[in-house]
């Protein structure tokens, strides 16, 4: 079913090849960061998604993504996840479980 004036070519599904990612955004010490998604790469209005490897024993400060929501899904190892204005809420993923994060949660 065509879509009237929706240039679907320009509009439609990306693929970010997993060699081209941008290292350039927001890091903290003992992560390394690479974006995939976001909203200039791929025309993202509310989603970032790409790698964190996060180095043993490694923690960020609470902070929350604005408007974004995060995806992420855990290769190998743990992540413990903390949130709530407190971060009194804990859980905990292994490999091949994802967690959601919503626009504006703190978190770490």
């Amino acid at each position: 079913m065509p879509s009237p004036g929706i240039d679907w070519r320009t509009k439609g599904v990306k693929v970010i090849p997993g060699d081209n990612l941008d290292p350039n955004t927001a890091q903290t010490p003992g992560m390394n960061r690479a974006t995939a998604i976001n909203r200039a790469r791929a025309g993202a209005e509310k989603l970032w998604a790409g790698t964190v490897h996060i180095h043993p024993d490694a923690k960020t400060g609470a902070h929350h993504h604005g408007d974004l929501e995060s995806v992420i899904f855990v290769v190998k190892g743990k992540a413990r996840m903390r949130w709530g204005d407190h971060l009194e809420f804990t859980a905990e993923a292994g490999p091949g479980d994802f967690i959601y994060v919503p626009p504006y949660v703190p978190h770490q």
